[in-house]
């Protein structure tokens, strides 16, 4: 607005120059002044028309070749986007801009310095804190249990079933599920109640014993002889005897029960039918209400957890952050070959993504300019460049009554 006013007071400066030198005795230094304020005049008159045609019809008339931005309004947009999409913005540009930037070590130097700042780290834990507090962890748990069910539906149980089977051989756990099993029995057997039971069960199959002749003579007979009591004793340390043998490790037994386990296990693992039935039970179960509540209770009760640790990470003044930073850093020096590749990995990928989108600036571009209506654009214009375009109507003031006081000396 300065330079338009300046550029303005310099034609008039010009104008009543001239129209005052007209009445004023001739002499020769008014004759020089005269041809100055007239030649300045014409070329301040001709500056403001060449700088107001490039907006505007000047005084509002249609005349050919004016309002030339307005006319190619298209041609300046369509060479904005151009400029942009073709040299400022191509791929070249951009690689060599960003490998100068070393953007990892660059970001975690930034991140140090101002996690270094007690408010900065506050400000942080509440962002972390208000984040946490709006996650939707109804979707989350849904979207979990979802995952999880559909991964299990699609795995194949076999090679999971061999490798289980495999493991427990391997780890010895079917020996020690044999070994429980031997000292559960043994605790069993040596129970009074168990003793009564065995005593009643064996006198209570004697007697429904039918056998005739001698045989059956001599069956009731010992039966008669054999008192519950008696019978359960006999059968307990039968049994315990038995049970306790199968401990040992040199029992043919005990090798030929674990044979058989080991047998029935891996045939196990290989059974389809099995294995669809144990997919189909477990995803059945994880696909259940029951599911999804326990993993809805278990991401609340970890939020809850979190939002504690982050309020006394809060009371304490951030210092965690700090240590958690510096530690990735120092973490980062040291691997140098890792952070290069992933230096190249995300330079390639930035220039792949602005590269492939760099259109989109353009598109916006066009978009936010096409909005503009025309006397919203020309004021736009105006205020960024029209300053420096009105100065191009003071010099040619200036210009024009130096060159016309050198002509009108010349003339003399």
């Amino acid at each position: 607005m300065r330079t338009r006013w300046l550029a303005l007071i310099s034609l008039l400066v010009m104008a009543l120059g001239f129209l005052i030198t007209l009445f004023l005795p001739e002499t020769i230094a008014l004759r020089l002044l005269s041809g100055g304020f007239e030649a300045g005049l014409v070329g301040g008159l001709a500056d403001w028309f060449a700088v107001t045609a490039l907006f505007r019809h000047p005084l509002g008339i249609p005349i050919p070749h004016t309002s030339l931005l307005l006319k190619n309004r298209n041609k300046l947009i369509q060479s904005l986007i151009s400029a942009m999409e073709t040299e400022l913005l191509n791929k070249e540009s951009i690689t060599q801009k960003l490998e100068g930037m070393n953007i990892l070590s660059g970001t975690a130097s930034f991140m140090v310095k101002q996690v270094g700042k007690r408010k900065v780290r506050v400000e942080i834990i509440n962002i972390l804190r208000t984040v946490l507090l709006q996650l939707p962890l109804d979707k989350f748990a849904q979207m979990l249990q979802d995952s999880i069910a559909t991964s299990v539906r699609e795995t194949n149980p076999l090679p999971l079933m061999n490798r289980a089977a495999e493991a427990v051989v391997l780890a010895g756990w079917d020996e020690q599920a044999l070994d429980y099993t031997i000292s559960a029995g043994v605790t069993w057997v040596n129970k009074p109640e168990t003793e009564q039971m065995l005593g009643r069960m064996a006198h209570e199959k004697l007697k429904e014993l039918q056998m005739g002749g001698l045989m059956g003579f001599a069956v009731q007979a010992f039966a008669g002889f054999l008192t519950e009591e008696k019978l359960g004793s006999m059968l307990q340390g039968m049994v315990r005897s038995s049970i306790v043998n199968m401990g040992d490790p040199s029992s043919d037994a005990r090798n030929q029960l674990l044979e058989e386990i080991r047998l029935r296990l891996l045939e196990s693992a290989n059974d389809e039918a099995l294995g669809a039935k144990l997919i189909q039970t477990a995803g059945s179960r994880l696909s259940s209400q029951q599911s999804l509540d326990f993993i809805h209770q278990h991401l609340e009760q970890f939020r809850q957890e979190t939002l504690l640790k982050l309020a006394e990470e809060e009371r304490s003044g951030g210092r965690l952050l700090v240590i958690w930073l510096r530690y990735a850093f120092t973490r980062l020096k040291g691997m140098e070959e890792t952070t290069a590749n992933w230096e190249k990995g995300l330079l390639s990928f930035l220039v792949d993504t602005v590269e492939a989108n760099h259109y989109r600036i353009g598109t916006l571009v066009r978009d936010n300019l096409d909005k503009l209506e025309d006397k919203a654009l020309i004021a736009m214009l105006e205020q960024k460049i029209g300053s420096d375009l009105q100065w191009i109507r003071v010099n040619g003031a200036l210009c024009g009554f130096l060159v016309g006081v050198v002509l009108t000396l010349f003339r003399l």
